[in-house]
C-alpha cells in the first residue's frame, strides 16, 4: 500500500468515524428534531456521488469511506423520519 492510499483511507475513516456520535446521540435519546432533513438528503446525496465517483476511478479509499458513511447517514436519516 502506498502512502497517498494510506493518506486516503485515514482521512476516510477519520470523516466516516465522526458520524458515530451524531448516530449514538440520535439512537439513546429516540429525537432527530435538531437535525435539518434538507441537510440529510443533500449530505447523502454528495456521499452517493463521492461513491460513484470513487468506483468510477477504482479507488478503494473513497469507495470504502463512502459506503461506510453512506450507511451511517442513511440510518440517522431512518432515525430522523422515525422520531422527528
Amino acid at each position: 500500500m502506498n502512502a497517498i492510499t494510506l493518506l486516503g483511507l485515514v482521512a476516510g475513516a477519520c470523516t466516516t468515524i465522526a458520524f458515530l456520535p451524531q448516530l449514538l446521540k440520535v439512537w439513546r435519546s429516540k429525537s432527530a428534531k435538531d437535525i435539518s432533513i434538507l441537510w440529510l438528503i443533500t449530505f447523502i446525496c454528495g456521499v452517493s456521488l463521492w461513491l460513484v465517483y470513487g468506483i468510477l476511478l477504482h479507488q478503494p479509499p473513497i469507495v470504502i469511506a463512502n459506503s461506510i458513511t453512506l450507511g451511517l447517514t442513511a440510518v440517522i436519516l431512518f432515525f430522523k423520519l422515525k422520531y422527528g
